[in-house]
């Protein structure tokens, strides 16, 4: 099979648990790309966050992000874009509040979040380790219903972090019974992302490669989080990092090595090689 389209998840993907970019993983996607690859993001970072983890490998191509409620290179020539409707947002966030949690409204030029004590850092970790430039505003709100009354917001994201694992797991419950325009993922037991409905990683990825004529199963995704699930299922080659759940691992074509070990160079490495260039097989009409 040739493939065109390479799609990777950046946490837990290409950073090292240390939040790093190693060189061998830069060198691989240079390599790539080289071949006329194709190569995009696809996170549920913000466009910012991401966009910085682009330049760094030198990629000027669409990146999939928020979910994939947010498809661009640049916010000026935005290709995709979905958003909670305001009205939406305020019932949710008027809910949230409810529970003991953080509540971050995710906009592709700001966050919005309300004031809270949770007792772990998870949120501290999650926004200021998340390599959001120092453009991207976060502003920090006592209630936060309170201020959408006064200015609406239309976010692609909602990230909501709680104290209890029963309460994230009761607020998701009753937020699928209340609203039918959602799509909620569950990132971990303690943390909900709601989006607009049909919202997702893949459906981001099966639009950005309808917009680029590339097929589903030309493409490659490369993934460690449950959230890549659907992608990895779906491509025509799915590839679990080795520090991925098992039931990643199960659901993969193959596995690669973690992301401490370089997994995403050694796989470019092992499956790319073989492949000719992109120009190379246009030229001897094997595609079009």
């Amino acid at each position: 099979m040739i493939y065109r389209l390479l799609a990777l998840n950046i946490d837990g993907t290409l950073l090292q648990s240390n939040g790093r970019l190693n060189k061998s993983t830069k060198d691989a996607i240079e390599y790539v790309q080289q071949k006329g690859i194709y190569v995009t993001l696809v996170t549920s970072r913000s466009f910012p966050s991401a966009k910085k983890v682009a330049k760094a490998l030198k990629l000027n191509s669409h990146i999939v992000t928020h979910q994939g409620a947010l498809i661009t290179n640049n916010l000026e020539k935005t290709i995709y874009i979905k958003r909670i409707a305001e009205d939406l947002t305020f019932d949710i966030v008027r809910f949230l509040e409810g529970f003991i949690c953080q509540i971050r409204l995710v906009h592709e030029k700001f966050s919005l979040a309300n004031k809270s004590k949770l007792n772990h850092n998870m949120l501290a970790k999650t926004v200021f380790s998340s390599g959001d430039p120092v453009f991207y505003s976060h502003q920090f709100v006592e209630v936060l219903s309170e201020v959408l009354l006064e200015e609406p917001v239309s976010p692609p994201k909602i990230e909501v972090y709680f104290e209890d694992k029963k309460d994230c797991k009761d607020a998701q419950e009753v937020l699928s019974k209340m609203f039918d325009d959602i799509n909620i993922v569950q990132i971990n037991e303690l943390r909900l992302e709601i989006l607009p409905e049909t919202v997702s990683k893949l459906n981001g990825l099966l639009y950005l490669g309808e917009h680029l004529g590339i097929k589903t199963r030309e493409m490659v995704v490369i993934g460690d989080s449950m959230d890549d699930l659907e992608m990895i299922k779906e491509a025509g080659l799915g590839v679990a990092m080795g520090n991925a759940s098992n039931e990643l691992k199960v659901a993969a074509d193959w596995v690669t090595r973690s992301n401490n070990q370089h997994g995403v160079a050694y796989m470019v490495k092992e499956h790319f090689r073989k492949q000719h260039p992109i120009e190379f097989l246009r030229k001897m009409n094997i595609i079009k």
